[in-house]
């Protein structure tokens, strides 16, 4: 299946292989519990990301571009060799008071608000939520009215710390 994969993508080049949470397809090896199989896809998809735009031209010569993409919210977890294949590495932090304004705003488009909210009060009491714990927030809040249902921060402060030496040590954005 993943040189399946890589073969449409070099047919079809240039093309983008996407990979969400790629800690969990290619975690560090040795890990407790790995299956046989685990490790062979792991290992065809080193030989893959390897040979991935190597090998591959067009009819004029020019090569054809794969581009493979991967995310992680665990890049400690992703195997050495793999992280070594993937070139650039980006952290990207929590969204900002800014950004979270503007994300509250998104989410909230569609939704009938009272005048009395204050869209900058809940970006500020929303400091170490994620985009996807703002939109939690914000569907909350548009489909149970008055109900005081807390969404938590799912991301710690010792998660961004984390985040943050990984990228120091490993990150090249």
């Amino acid at each position: 299946m993943v040189r399946c994969l890589f073969d449409l993508a070099r047919a079809y080049a240039p093309s983008t292989i996407f990979i969400d949470e790629i800690d969990s397809l290619c975690n560090a090896r040795g890990a407790s519990g790995e299956h046989e199989s685990s490790r062979r896809v792991k290992s065809e998809l080193l030989v893959q990301v390897d040979g991935v735009n190597n090998s591959s031209t067009n009819e004029d010569g020019t090569r054809k571009i794969v581009m493979v993409l991967a995310a992680t919210n665990c890049p400690w977890d992703i195997d050495e060799a793999l992280r070594r294949r993937l070139e650039k590495r980006i952290y990207i932090p929590l969204p900002n008071f800014e950004s979270r304004k503007e994300l509250i705003r998104i989410n909230l488009r569609t939704v009938e608000v009272a005048p009395d909210v204050n869209i900058d009060e809940v970006a500020r009491r929303t400091e170490g939520y994620s985009g996807d714990d703002l939109t939690d927030v914000c569907r909350d809040a548009s489909m149970n009215g008055m109900r005081r249902k807390k969404v938590q921060p799912s991301v710690s402060l010792a998660d961004i710390e984390r985040h943050e030496k990984w990228f120091a040590e490993f990150g090249s954005a």
